[in-house]
Formats: structure tokens, C-alpha cells, sequence
């Protein structure tokens, strides 16, 4: 017998048995007849008692060395995946002697346990902060982009930084306000549209500033413009500058200024100004900087991402069936709107997202029965990811919160 100490519990197991098994660890201990070669393999040796020494787990140990006398490997539930595979690879036996039902309950237990680190991971990258104080030290006036950087990038750092985090978020609120009231038809005239660019200009001071001291604070350039957040405040201010130029477009001839104005909303400066005029609503994801909520809602869609496209394919098989069923039962009644396959497409997506506008309707009972079975499909279908994804939502949220607490 081959005695064997693990962790001060005492084994002894027969050298034929462990001959069986010659590439593991104790196998090879059974085999090897060089004593230089068996004290490599074990942590001591007691010459007095004829013991080899390891100082591993004896509660795993238990399962190896049920191993030996049976041949199977038990895994069980209530055990660390990581702690045993560590365990298991340190003896050389591999998962494959365990049987098929409780290796594939242990691999999917490991799976969720690995999925689990690598979330909990993404969401401390989520709330760590670009630049780090460490960063600054022995850089040109390290000091004061370090305080300009808490200043605007760490809201709890101090009770200025606080306020300029609720200036951002009013100023935001109060850019697409003006946005709004800018198309209501009693605010486009004369006193109205001062009002509105004169509170346009303020909303893109303050944003331009915000900028450039981040830009300023930044202690790596690259990593500053690689940043999705740098990047959003990039699109929020830039429309302004960019309307700027084009309405003082060749202004020295005022001539042709006074015509380009008569035809702005029929030329093609005209449409662009209105695109760029449209892309200030960009604006409104400032607030994810400051915003835990948005940011669950972001970091679930990023996760999420493969059941939401499975969602998009299952809605477009729809979308394709349905039309082309209630077009087969519908085309020969007389005033039909679904006249062709792509004319029923509309209808077939309101009917399956349960909106159901009423604009577009079958008038044939087989329609009618078509359309049940639509709406129906489109219940069911809508039913299935909406709890996966608020309930991944909803834990996403509460532990970002508990990040940011602690941090």
C-alpha cells in the first residue's frame, strides 16, 4: 500500500490500482522507482512512517481517491467548479472519468460561474473612470489637470465638482427644450427665434468648455478620443459650429445670401442645416455619463445583444409570413389595401407588436382569422424576451449601484 498524506488526513491506496492510472500524479508516484523523481512529485516525504506529504484539499481529495477504487470521478453541486478543476488537474485526472450526466450539470455549473466573472468585470470597467489620480504624477502641470480632471469627470471628489455634474445634466435638459419649442409654430417668430439661438449659444458654451477642460485633464490624448462618452460630447457641440459655418457661407456677397435665404427650404444647404439642426437630440446621451440607468440600459443591450436579434429574426419571419398569407386570402376584394406582398408588410409588424393602428384591415373572415393568429404569434413572441431582459436589467442596475457605492 502507498500511504499518502493530504492536508494531515491519511489515505492508503494499492500500488496495483494506482499502476492503472499511469499518467496521473499517483500514478506515476506507484511507477517511478527513482526517489529523486518521487520527491518531485510531492510536497515532503516522512522517511519514519513511508509517507508522501501534499499539501492540497483533503475534502477534494476524498473524490480522488474514490476515483482510484472505483474508476468514476463524483462531482458535486455544492462544490467551487474552479476550486476542483484546479484541484483535479494538480492529481492529472482528467473530467472525462466522470460520469456524462454530472459532467454536463458541472461544465454548465462552470460556464455560469466564468459568465458571472466576466459580467461582474465588464461592470467594474463600466464605472471606472477613464484616467486614474496615479496618472498625472511627473506630467507637464500633473497637479492641476489632476484637480480639473476630479473637477469634472469625478462628481463625488467635492462639492464643485457636484454642481458642474448638475449644470451638465440641466444644461442638457434645458439644450433640448429649446430644441423642442424651436418647431412649435408661435416661437418662429422674430422674438421667439432670439430667444431660442440666444439659448442655443449659452447651451454651447457651456458644452464647448466642459470639453475642452476634459480635453485638457486628459492625461492620454489617444485613449480621450477613443472614449464612446468623449465622443458624445464631440456630436453635441459640433452642430452648432457646423450651422454656424454654413449660414455665414460666402457672406461678403449679401446679394446672394438674401437668395440663398428664399430657397433654404427647397435647396440642398437648407436640408443639410436641418440634419445638422436634428443632430443636437444626440445631446440627450450626455446623460448616461451621469446616469446609472442609463447605463444598465446600455451595458443590458450590449449583453443581450444575441437574443435581441433572435427577437429581430423571429419578427421579420413574421413580418414575411403573414403578409404573404393575408395578400394570398386578401388580394381579390375589391379596394383592398393589400394589394401586393410589400404593401401588407405594415400591416403584418403592427399586427405582430400588438400596436394594431386599425389603418390597414382584413375584411374576408379567412383575413380575420389570419389576423387572430398574427396578433396571437406576436403576444407570444413579444411575451418571451421582455422578463429575461428586465430581469437582467434590473440586476445590472442594483449591482452598478452597489459599484458605485463602494467606490
Amino acid at each position: 500500500l502507498l500511504n499518502i498524506n493530504v492536508g494531515g488526513k491519511l489515505f492508503q491506496i494499492a500500488y496495483k490500482v494506482l499502476a492503472q492510472y499511469p499518467i496521473t500524479r499517483l500514478g506515476k508516484l506507484a511507477l517511478y522507482t527513482d526517489p529523486v523523481k518521487k520527491l518531485q512529485l510531492c510536497d515532503d516525504y516522512l522517511v519514519q512512517k513511508n509517507e508522501y506529504f501534499f499539501d492540497r484539499d483533503p475534502s477534494i481529495f476524498h473524490y480522488i481517491f474514490h476515483f482510484y477504487r472505483s474508476g468514476v470521478l463524483w462531482v458535486m453541486d455544492e462544490m467551487c467548479p474552479s476550486n476542483f478543476v484546479e484541484e483535479i488537474e494538480y492529481w492529472g485526472i482528467h473530467l472525462k472519468y466522470s460520469q456524462r450526466c454530472c459532467r454536463i450539470l458541472f461544465e454548465e455549473k462552470r460556464d455560469e460561474l466564468s459568465e458571472y466573472l466576466k459580467i461582474e468585470k465588464e461592470l467594474e470597467a463600466e464605472l471606472e473612470p477613464l484616467e486614474s489620480g496615479a496618472q498625472f504624477d511627473g506630467k507637464f502641470l500633473g497637479r492641476f489637470r489632476k484637480m480639473v480632471w476630479n473637477l469634472i469627470e469625478n462628481p463625488y471628489s467635492s462639492v464643485p465638482a457636484k454642481i458642474i455634474a448638475v449644470m451638465s445634466s440641466f444644461f442638457v435638459l434645458i439644450s433640448i427644450v429649446g430644441m423642442t419649442l424651436s418647431t412649435v409654430e408661435e416661437m418662429k417668430n422674430k422674438t421667439g427665434k432670439m430667444w431660442m439661438e440666444q439659448m442655443e449659444m449659452i447651451c454651447a458654451i457651456f458644452f464647448t468648455s466642459e470639453y475642452l477642460m476634459r480635453l485638457i485633464s486628459s492625461s492620454s490624448f489617444k485613449n480621450f478620443l477613443r472614449a464612446a462618452f468623449n465622443a458624445i460630447d464631440l456630436v453635441a457641440i459640433l452642430p452648432f459650429y457646423i450651422q454656424i459655418l454654413f449660414e455665414n457661407l460666402d457672406d461678403g456677397d449679401m446679394q446672394y445670401h438674401e437668395e440663398l435665404h428664399k430657397v433654404e427650404n427647397v435647396s440642398k444647404l437648407g436640408k443639410v442645416l436641418k440634419l445638422i439642426k436634428l443632430m443636437r437630440i444626440f445631446r440627450i446621451l450626455k446623460l448616461a455619463r451621469h446616469s446609472t440607468g442609463l447605463r444598465a440600459f446600455s451595458f443590458t443591450m450590449r449583453q443581450c445583444y444575441q437574443q435581441v436579434c433572435c427577437l429581430l429574426l423571429f419578427i421579420a419571419m413574421g413580418v414575411f409570413t403573414f403578409s404573404a398569407l393575408i395578400h394570398s386570402v386578401e388580394h381579390d376584394v375589391p379596394g383592398t389595401d393589400f394589394t401586393s406582398i410589400p404593401c401588407a408588410w405594415w400591416w403584418a409588424a403592427v399586427s405582430l407588436s400588438t400596436v394594431g393602428y386599425g389603418d390597414t384591415v382584413p375584411d374576408t373572415i379567412l383575413g380575420r382569422m389570419v389576423a387572430f393568429v398574427c396578433i396571437s404569434f406576436g403576444i407570444i413572441l413579444n411575451g418571451m424576451p421582455i422578463s429575461i431582459l428586465y430581469n437582467k436589467f434590473s440586476d445590472y442596475y442594483a449591482k452598478l449601484k452597489a459599484h458605485e457605492m463602494s467606490q
